[in-house]
């Protein structure tokens, strides 16, 4: 079976607006047929104006790639709800346990993320740092 993959905003931010060592693992993840939230996709429109200096332009352009290379997951009250029950369980941010219920939701066994615990599983869920 194959794995289904959900990234975190942080994967997309290493693939499409760094230059350093994680973008080529990075670059791979988004180009494997993975899935992530309309929440990640908007965080990363925020990283990409904010800290990258991003114009709305290139920022739409990004997005329109990304749009491409994956399936995307929108919120709803239940994955609201689980993301609550996540929070309170593990102790994950709100945002964080957000991301985590959309790849349970969209029916993911692995979740790529620089800033959860690697290794932890959550349900059926594993969360993988691939760096």
């Amino acid at each position: 079976m194959r794995d289904r993959i959900f990234l975190d905003t942080n994967i997309l931010v290493y693939a499409l607006l760094d230059e350093g060592t994680k973008q080529q693992t990075a670059l791979q993840l988004l180009q494997s047929g993975c899935v992530i939230s309309i929440q990640v996709l908007n965080e990363f429109t925020q990283v990409a104006r904010k800290k990258a200096s991003l114009e709305w332009q290139e920022i739409a352009d990004l997005s329109t790639a990304i749009q491409t290379l994956t399936e995307i997951i929108t919120l709803d009250k239940n994955i609201h709800n689980v993301g609550l029950t996540i929070a309170n369980k593990y102790g994950y941010s709100f945002y964080d346990s957000l991301i985590v219920a959309a790849a349970l939701e969209a029916g993911c066994n692995l979740l790529f993320s620089e800033d959860m615990q690697h290794g932890q599983q959550i349900e059926t869920l594993i969360i993988r740092n691939p760096f």
